[in-house]
């Protein structure tokens, strides 16, 4: 017999033993570590023997399982009633049935995975109930909406463009969409859950996930009469604008990859420079905790449309822009974008990187204009919204952040 054979046996064996093994650690019906071992056999050898007398014989094995595991689970809930009594456990069963049996002939590691996601599914019981059991009816809505914007809206558009510049494709330009909602929508979650515990470090963070500019909006209204919370709220936008560059990498890295490596290296700098700005601060933070508002539904579709329409137009006009004034009209673009939105910039510039209509160093330039330039513009929402003491504080640290940015323009080689 051949190895490989020996091998996928072993394999599903030992899937039957990691997934028995959870289901007898938790006391859960229909068997434990020994039963699940031995379904494992059973269906890496009914798709053997399939292969020598037919596929019934795979299905009728299928069948015969289900069945007694179902009568097993059956008897159990006979002899003590259980309200509510699931079939997790016999569905584990069923599915280590199939992991086995798809193992003989299918990709090892396409099973391997398939048994260690079923594992964890099993494993996180608990906190995955917490999980739900801390979503409200609007942070559910908010998870359907994304599945309306990514699962069902996205595949039905035509993929290809539609103007001369042949960059108003609608498939592509709501591919962005869906990433740029996905993130925020990730950062909405993960506030939801820890907002009752987030402290000025995890609501900068968070904040900065969902929308650096309105954390500090959010943040600068706070202090307006308490100047006693000026250094706190100033950390919160600190760390919120320097979540925003991490933010504006993962969306270089989704959408041109092959200049991560060279894109990264110039905004680590930027950054490393925000973080050694917000370390300083929070040395000498306040004591006082600045309260950031809820959050709104980051999948909201009105917003989603917006900025598909918002992304579309950027796109044209740096389209049209290179065209008609050349790479040196780009950076009025930049700057007139990034002072509103950085992440529509941000991606079409990187589109236009993609295509080779600009060089990677043009690129990366353009992208960290519209940041310093977004950066100005919360800092003159700090001015107009916020308290003396906290804009004493942000202009100079997003003057030094400002400054180290254009250098890094103009000597980085």
């Amino acid at each position: 017999m051949p190895v490989d054979l020996y091998l996928r046996l072993g394999i599903a064996l030992g899937i039957g033993l990691l997934v028995g093994a959870q289901r007898e650690r938790v006391g859960k019906a229909p068997g434990g570590i020994r039963t699940f071992a031995l379904i494992s056999i059973f269906g890496s050898f009914s798709a053997l023997l399939a292969d020598e007398f037919g596929q019934w014989l795979l299905a009728a094995s299928f069948l015969a399982l289900t069945s007694l595991v179902l009568m097993a689970n059956w008897l159990e809930t006979k002899k003590e009633p259980v309200r509510g009594a699931g079939i997790t456990s016999e569905i584990a069963a069923i599915l280590v049935f199939a992991i086995s049996a798809y193992l003989m002939h299918g990709e090892k590691q396409l099973a391997v995975v398939a048994a260690g996601v079923t594992a964890l599914l099993l494993h996180y019981k608990d906190p995955m109930h917490a999980f739900v059991g801390k979503l409200s009816k609007m942070d559910l809505q908010a998870i359907m909406q994304f599945v309306l914007i990514s699962l069902v809206i996205l595949p039905v558009l035509p993929n290809e463009t539609y103007d001369p510049y042949e960059v108003l494709n609608p498939f592509k330009i709501w591919l962005m969409v869906v990433l740029i909602v996905g993130i925020g929508l990730f950062g909405y979650v993960a506030f939801k859950l820890f907002s009752a515990k987030a402290g000025t470090l995890l609501g900068g963070v968070l904040g900065g996930m969902i929308s650096s500019t309105a954390t500090t909006i959010s943040a600068a209204r706070d202090t307006k009469d308490s100047p006693t919370r000026a250094t706190a709220a100033a950390l919160i936008i600190m760390i919120a604008t320097a979540i925003s560059i991490v933010r504006v990498l993962i969306e270089v890295f989704a959408v041109a990859n092959p200049f991560f490596l060279t894109i990264v290296a110039p905004f680590s700098v930027l950054l490393g420079v925000f973080l050694i700005l917000t370390f300083i601060l929070y040395r000498k933070k306040s004591e006082e905790i600045v309260s950031t508002n809820d959050p709104g539904n980051p999948a909201q579709l009105k917003p989603a449309i917006i900025f598909g329409l918002l992304y579309a137009l950027i796109l044209f006009v740096v389209a049209f822009t290179r065209e008609k004034f050349g790479e040196s009209g780009l950076y009025v673009v930049a700057v007139l974008s990034g002072l509103t939105d950085v992440d529509a910039i941000t991606l079409s510039t990187a589109q236009m990187m993609n295509k080779d209509n600009i060089d990677v160093g043009t690129g990366w330039r353009l992208i960290m204009v519209a940041t310093l330039a977004n950066t100005l513009f919360k800092g003159g929402a700090v001015a107009l919204l916020g308290g003396r003491a906290l804009l004493k504080r942000i202009v100079v640290l997003y003057g030094i952040a400002i400054l180290s940015g254009v250098a890094i323009i103009f000597l980085w080689p």
